[in-house]
C-alpha cells in the first residue's frame, strides 16, 4: 500500500507539473501521448484503490451530479465594469485625469493587457484549494459555478508550491480559443447539434450548464487578472501580483505588459489592433491599470467603475462581402423589414450570413442592390451593419423595392406619411401573429422558458394555437407529440406556462405588444392605474394623454388597441384561466416621490438605463425631455442645449455624482 500511496502521488505531481508546463508556460514537455498514458495510470490506481481518492486530483474535475439550478453568492469586493475610451484623445483625457488624482506631473506606469471577449468570472482559493467559482453576475453578486470552473484543464484546482495565502481570490477571463472553437463546431455538425455563434457565446453556455459533464467537454481557457482580497501576502503593485500567481500555476496572459507614459499606452492599444486578427484568441479593446497599489488607492474608484483603470476599445471591424439576396421579414407590429443574405464573411468574432436593412429609405439611401460588394462592420462588436457600397457588379441592376404586397398573407401593406416603415395592416397575417406569440412568451415579458421560435411555428402549424390565451390551454401530451419532443420537455413546458400565470400588470400589459408600449411605458401604466386592469382597458384618448410620460401617439395606439374586440377577449380569457396581475412589490425607498428626472450628456459611473431605474426604484419618475413638471435634470459629459433651458426653467441641475448622493439618502 505504502508503494501504492507513493507511486500515486508521484503521479498527480507530474501530471499537476506538465499541466503547468502546457497551460500556463505554453511550453509542453513530453507528448499528449504520453501525458495520456500518465493519466490513465492514475485513474486505474484510484479505480483499484477507491479510498485513495483526492477530489482535488487531475482525475475529479467532473465529479458532481448535475444541479437543479445555480445558487448565487456575494463578492467580497465588487466586480466592477470598466470605463471606455473610444479613441486616442479619451486614453489621453484618461491620463491627464490620472495625473490629476496623484497630484503628479511625471509619466505614470500602467500594466496594459488585452481585453478578452470571454466570461468574468472569480475564483476563490483557500490554503491553495479552489473551494469556489463565481460569475460576475452584477458585480456585487455572481452565480456559484464552482463544479464547473473545476473542469477547466488549465486551472489548477490546487497551487503550485507549499505556502500559500490563508485566502486567495483571483479575478479572470474564461474563453475558447478560436482554433478549439472550429473544432467545437466541427464536432457539433457531426453529432448533428446546433452550431456556435462565436466563442464568446460557446464559452457562457459551456460555464452555465447544470450538467458539469458537459461543461467538460468543452474546450474553455482562461487567463487570469485581477485580485480580489487576499489574506496572508502582501503585493505593491500589480506586475509583483501577476508574476506571483504564474508561479501559483494560474494562466497569465503572456501579452501583459508594464508601460510608462501616454505614448507607449497608445503605442501598446494600436499595435495590438494591428495583431488583432493574428491572435488565437477574441478580443475587443485593451485594458490599461495603474501598476503601483498604493496609487491606486489614492485615485479611488466610482459606484461602477475604478477610476485607476481604462478599456482602450477598438474601431469596429470593416470587411467585404456581397449581397445575394434581398427578403422581407414580418414583425408582430406588422412592420415589414428588408434583410440582405449576404456571403458568408467573418467579421468580430461572427459569421455574418444576414444584416437587416431597416426600411425602405434606407435602401434608397445607400442605394444598395443584389449583387453589390458592400463594406460591412459590427457596430460595437454587436449589430452588423452595411456601411456603404464598394462595388457594383452590374450598373443595369435594378433598384429593389419592397413589394406593395405583404410576403405572409399577401394582402396590400403601406407606408403611412412620416413612418419610414413599411407595414402591414392584416390583424390576421400569419407572420404577425407568430411574432406576437415570441413576444408574449419571452423573457421580459411572461417569460415562458422552452416555448422558442421553432416550438411556436409547430403549434401554430398543428392549430393548437390559434389565438394568444390558447397557449393557457395546452396540453403535457400535445406537446409531446411535437417534433423533437418528448414526454419530459412539454412537462417543463407546461410547468414554465403555469409558473408565467403569476405575473405583474406591467409584463402583462409590455407582453401583449401593444404598439409604442414598452416595458418602462407599462411601468408608467402600472403606476398610474395602480394595477386595476379594468380602469386601463376603459380609458379615453384624453385621459391617457394626462399621464406623465404618455404622449399622443402612445395614447392613439392603446385607444385603437382597445377597440379591436378581439384584444379584449384575449385578455378576459387570459384571466379566466388562471392568469392572476399581482401588485409589485413596494419600493424599499420612496423618497424621491413626486420628482421628475431627466438626462443629458454621457454617464460614467452607470448607463442611463440603470440611473432611470434607479429614480424609479425611489419613487420618482424620469423623461426624455425637459417640461414644465421636470424637477432635476442630470448632466453627463459632453452636455447638450438642454443645460441652457433647464437654467431658464429653474430646474435643479446635478452632476453624476450629486445624483448618487440624492439616491443614496433614504
Amino acid at each position: 500500500m505504502i508503494k501504492t500511496v507513493k507511486r500515486l502521488n508521484e503521479l498527480k505531481k507530474i501530471i499537476e507539473e506538465h499541466n503547468y508546463s502546457y497551460y500556463v508556460l505554453d511550453n509542453p514537455i513530453i507528448s499528449d501521448k504520453e501525458w495520456d498514458t500518465l493519466f490513465r495510470e492514475l485513474q486505474e490506481l484510484e479505480k483499484n484503490n477507491p479510498s485513495l481518492i483526492d477530489k482535488n486530483s487531475p482525475t475529479q474535475r467532473v465529479g458532481a451530479k448535475p444541479l437543479k439550478g445555480f445558487k448565487t453568492a456575494a463578492h467580497r469586493i465588487p466586480m466592477l465594469s470598466l470605463s471606455n475610451a473610444m479613441n486616442e484623445d479619451e486614453l489621453i483625457s484618461f491620463n491627464e485625469r490620472i495625473k490629476k488624482l496623484l497630484e503628479t506631473t511625471h509619466k505614470i506606469e500602467y500594466m496594459a493587457e488585452p481585453k478578452l471577449d470571454g466570461i468574468g468570472v472569480e475564483l476563490i482559493y483557500q490554503d491553495g484549494i479552489l473551494i469556489r467559482g463565481l460569475t460576475r453576475g452584477d458585480g456585487f453578486e455572481g452565480e456559484d459555478i464552482t463544479q464547473n470552473v473545476r473542469t477547466i484543464k488549465s486551472l489548477p484546482l490546487k497551487l503550485i508550491g507549499q505556502r500559500f495565502p490563508s485566502l486567495l481570490e483571483v479575478r479572470g477571463e474564461v474563453f475558447i480559443k478560436i482554433s478549439d472553437f472550429d473544432k467545437l463546431n466541427e464536432t457539433q455538425i457531426k453529432k448533428g447539434l446546433q452550431v456556435f455563434a462565436n466563442p464568446r457565446n460557446a464559452a457562457a453556455g459551456s460555464l452555465r450548464q447544470l450538467d458539469p459533464k458537459i461543461t467538460s467537454s468543452r474546450p474553455l481557457s482562461i487567463n487570469c487578472y485581477e485580485p480580489g482580497i487576499i489574506e496572508g501576502k502582501n503585493f505593491k503593485t500589480h506586475q509583483e501580483f501577476l508574476f506571483y500567481i504564474k508561479n501559483l500555476g494560474l494562466p497569465v496572459n503572456n501579452m501583459i505588459k508594464k508601460v510608462s507614459g501616454v505614448k507607449n499606452v497608445i503605442k501598446y492599444h494600436n499595435t495590438l489592433e494591428l495583431k488583432r486578427n493574428e491572435l488565437n484568441y477574441e478580443i475587443d479593446g485593451t485594458v490599461f491599470k495603474l501598476n503601483n497599489y498604493i496609487e491606486r488607492e489614492k485615485a479611488g474608484s466610482r459606484s461602477r467603475s475604478p477610476r485607476w483603470a481604462i478599456a482602450g476599445k477598438f474601431k469596429a471591424q470593416q470587411v467585404t462581402t456581397e449581397i445575394v439576396s434581398i427578403s422581407v421579414q414580418v414583425g408582430r407590429t406588422g412592420a415589414l423589414t428588408p434583410v440582405a443574405k449576404v456571403k458568408p464573411v467573418y467579421v468580430s468574432g461572427v459569421t455574418v450570413t444576414n444584416i437587416t436593412l431597416h426600411n425602405q429609405d434606407e435602401i434608397e439611401r445607400k442605394d444598395i442592390r443584389i449583387g453589390d460588394s458592400v463594406l460591412i462592420e459590427r457596430s460595437g462588436d454587436v449589430i452588423p451593419k452595411i456601411v456603404k457600397v464598394v462595388k457594383r457588379k452590374n450598373n443595369k441592376s435594378p433598384k429593389y423595392k419592397i413589394e406593395s404586397s405583404c410576403p405572409s398573407c399577401h394582402e396590400p401593406s403601406i407606408k403611412i406619411e412620416g413612418d419610414a416603415v413599411t407595414r402591414c395592416i392584416n390583424s390576421n397575417c400569419p407572420a404577425q401573429f407568430k411574432g406576437k406569440i415570441q413576444h408574449f412568451c419571452s423573457k421580459l415579458a411572461m417569460n415562458i422558458e422552452g416555448l422558442g421560435e421553432k416550438i411556436i411555428e409547430q403549434l401554430i402549424e398543428n392549430k393548437l394555437i390559434k389565438k394568444l390565451d390558447d397557449i393557457y390551454s395546452l396540453k403535457e401530451n400535445e406537446i409531446a407529440k411535437l417534433d423533437r419532443m418528448g414526454e419530459k420537455s412539454a412537462q417543463n413546458i407546461i410547468q414554465s406556462i403555469n409558473l408565467s400565470k403569476k405575473t405583474t400588470f406591467a409584463k402583462f400589459i409590455y407582453a401583449l405588444g401593444i404598439r409604442n408600449v414598452g416595458e418602462h411605458t407599462a411601468k408608467t401604466l402600472e403606476k398610474y392605474y395602480n394595477s386595476n386592469l379594468e380602469n386601463f382597458i376603459n380609458a379615453t384618448e384624453d385621459q391617457l394623454i394626462e399621464i406623465e410620460e404618455i404622449g399622443e401617439i402612445v395614447a392613439q395606439s392603446i385607444i385603437i388597441f382597445w377597440k379591436d374586440e378581439s384584444n379584449v377577449s384575449t385578455i378576459n380569457n387570459c384571466i379566466i384561466k388562471g392568469v392572476q396581475l399581482l401588485k409589485p412589490k413596494s419600493n424599499t425607498s420612496e423618497h424621491l416621490n413626486n420628482t421628475i428626472f431627466a438626462f443629458t450628456g454621457t454617464l460614467e459611473l452607470m448607463n442611463r438605463n440603470d440611473a432611470k431605474k434607479k429614480v424609479e426604484n425611489a419613487g420618482g419618475l424620469t423623461k426624455n425631455s425637459l417640461t414644465k413638471k421636470t424637477t432635476h435634470l442630470v448632466a453627463g459629459q459632453k452636455t447638450g442645449s438642454k443645460v441652457e433651458k433647464a437654467k431658464k426653467m429653474g430646474i435643479i441641475i446635478l452632476s453624476e455624482n450629486e445624483f448618487l448622493e440624492l439616491l443614496n439618502k433614504n
